[in-house]
């Protein structure tokens, strides 16, 4: 099979796949709910009613306000991480849900739109969470915070895209830990989740500029708070990179996987 074939046949050929996941998660849909929420919703919480009372305010609002923007990106990001290297590695390596899907129509591009469109409508759903319980607290602006759906949206492509590749290349899920440690953790760090990345050293501002979180929290933080965004169409376009090259890696590097 060449990369040319392996890539999506059509524009609808995906959605097969993402109904099938959907299909399957709606047995478990309040668990897995409940699971996206828990830990973003401790982090808001515990960091916005316990170090807010030491910070005060940050850039002209509460630290609770401003924690919401970056909690609800980390969440978007940790929901569309973990449904792919753990659910969609599960289908891939260890249920074999591909190899019976490759006996269809459907090519491996197919699968893996499906399944990075699968994992970002995961992602949605758990901001939109986060969204909805920080708008009656009162700790999000309505309706503005509607203009953060299609930047939610857009991480959970980003990040989904992202742990493909790490699919794509780990033997064992053994290796995913690395992944979590090394890499999405400190982005939350980094990014201006929990504080304003105008804190760090100026090396560190350099690489918060290069990572994709931190473009997801500009887009998203303004329109919690209902304020207006900066530099809108700089931080689209990096996401927009990052969901794309990330995808068409994965693709070739699963092709060369499935073919050994």
């Amino acid at each position: 099979m060449t990369y040319g074939a392996a890539m999506p046949a059509n524009a609808r050929n995906w959605t097969a796949v993402w109904r099938r996941n959907y299909l399957a998660w709606r047995k478990v849909a309040l668990a897995s709910l409940l699971g996206n929420l828990a830990d973003p919703m401790t982090n808001l919480l515990g960091l916005g009613f316990g170090l807010g009372l030491i910070v005060g305010s940050v850039n002209g609002t509460s630290y609770i306000d401003f924690l919401v923007g970056g909690m609800v990106a980390t969440s978007a990001m940790t929901s569309a991480s973990f449904e792919t290297i753990y659910a969609t590695f599960a289908r891939m390596h260890t249920q074999r849900t591909w190899e019976a899907m490759l006996c269809t129509q459907l090519t491996l591009g197919d699968i893996l739109l499906g399944e990075v469109a699968w994992a970002a409508s995961k992602a949605v759903l758990a901001g939109s969470g986060i969204t909805i319980v920080a708008a009656g607290l009162g700790y999000a602006a309505w309706p503005s915070m509607l203009y953060a759906l299609p930047a939610i949206a857009l991480t959970g492509f980003v990040f989904a895209s992202l742990a493909m590749v790490i699919v794509s290349l780990a033997p064992s899920y053994d290796y995913f830990v690395f992944y979590q440690t090394l890499i999405l953790t400190p982005m939350v760090f980094l990014c201006g989740a929990v504080f304003p990345i105008t804190q760090l050293p100026a090396a560190f501002q350099l690489v918060a500029a290069l990572l994709p979180l931190e473009h997801s929290i500009e887009l998203i933080r303004p329109a919690m708070l209902g304020r207006p965004a900066a530099s809108v169409g700089t931080h689209i376009g990096a996401l927009c990179i990052y969901a794309v090259a990330p995808f068409l890696l994965s693709v070739a590097l699963l092709l060369r996987r499935l073919m050994r």
